[in-house]
């Protein structure tokens, strides 16, 4: 049991800099959670709260049901890897493993056992005599998470661990992390500015801004069912196309109160010349301004007459910039927000 709880947490830094205002947050024993925001949203800050690096300025914290609050972070069989992966230089990947467990006083053959398991488990066995100079970024990554591994954590806690590798390593590393909470079984949390991770990676996904929850929920409802615009905006890649409900007035039905109408790129249809045009759809249409090519995948700008609208093709031919072309939206497919940004629903 690695429930972690939250109970009306605030952090404020001197007397006017709230960073984390009135926070109530359940994170599930087992999930995958990833808290993402923008940079200053108060994720990390929330993090290291959890850690014990951080002193809570008010409210509880609770892990397994016990308050936290003044435990030290050494007492909460927490792991934490960061963006530095905090390597010690001048020993080997074997040393720094076993450094944490040494000072714990595990006996010598717990620690050979747990060594040795752990770099199976990551791929770490024909580097342990080698020193983090001598390794690549991947690998250094797999020797912080072994460190963190051996000490049997009941909860992982990651601060955008990824952050310092290529797009192509990075890939890999979610794979595998994603891999490595499957065989732990483990409460992992782990904070990102990236929502391709917390899309790809989470189970369960915490978006913050300005210190505040703007919505918790599983990767696929925070994408088809968002609960305010920032959140419609945040997530989503390219982000939804938003307009003001004025510039649409007579050519869709809105919902009293409607303000911003949005829908996602990936519901915008390309119309062939010829082609029938659907019961529930909006046609519009306009040049090209842009268009962006991401293999089989097309990203294309055009100037409808309300706005410019962004939507992709997939495996289709490349049309040319300043081309007039029509799309249809299927207006079942549209979110509609009032003057506070809420989602109308």
């Amino acid at each position: 049991m690695s429930q972690i709880e939250l109970k009306n947490v605030n952090k404020t830094y001197g007397k006017d800099n709230c960073v984390i205002d009135h926070l109530d947050l359940t994170i599930s024993d087992g999930s995958f959670t990833v808290m993402v925001g923008p940079s200053g949203c108060g994720k990390s800050t929330t993090l290291r709260m959890i850690a014990g690096l951080e002193d809570l300025s008010g409210g509880d914290l609770y892990i397994d049901g016990a308050r936290m609050n003044d435990v030290e972070p050494g007492e909460r069989n927490i792991a934490m890897v960061f963006q530095n992966y905090a390597l010690y230089p001048t020993m080997n990947v074997k040393e720094n493993i076993e450094f944490g467990l040494i000072n714990s006083k595990v006996p010598k053959e717990e620690r050979e056992r747990r060594i040795n398991d752990i770099c199976g488990t990551v791929g770490l066995l024909p580097f342990l005599k080698r020193k983090p100079g001598q390794l690549s970024g991947g690998q250094r990554q797999r020797v912080a998470l072994a460190r963190a591994m051996v000490k049997k954590p009941r909860v992982f806690l990651m601060d955008e661990p990824l952050s310092n590798l290529d797009a192509k390593l990075r890939n890999q590393m979610r794979t595998e992390l994603i891999e490595l909470h499957k065989q732990l079984g483990t409460t992992f949390v782990y904070v990102t500015h990236d929502q391709t991770e917390a899309m790809s990676m989470a189970t369960d996904i915490v978006l913050m801004n300005k210190g505040v929850i703007q919505q918790h929920d599983s990767p696929l409802n925070i994408y088809s069912n968002p609960e305010n615009l920032f959140t419609a905006q945040f997530i989503g890649n390219p982000t939804m196309n938003l307009f003001p409900c004025r510039r649409m007035e007579g050519l869709i039905d809105m919902p009293p109160g409607a303000e911003t109408v949005g829908f996602r790129p990936s519901k915008v249809r390309l119309l062939e010349a010829g082609e029938e045009i659907r019961e529930g759809d909006l046609v519009t249409g306009g040049p090209i301004l842009t268009r962006e090519l991401f293999g089989s995948e097309i990203i294309y700008r055009i100037n409808a007459p309300f706005g410019v609208i962004t939507f992709k093709t997939f495996n289709e031919e490349q049309l040319p910039v300043n081309m007039v072309v029509k799309v249809a939206v299927p207006v079942g497919s549209m979110y509609f927000f009032d003057a506070q940004e809420r989602r109308l629903k």
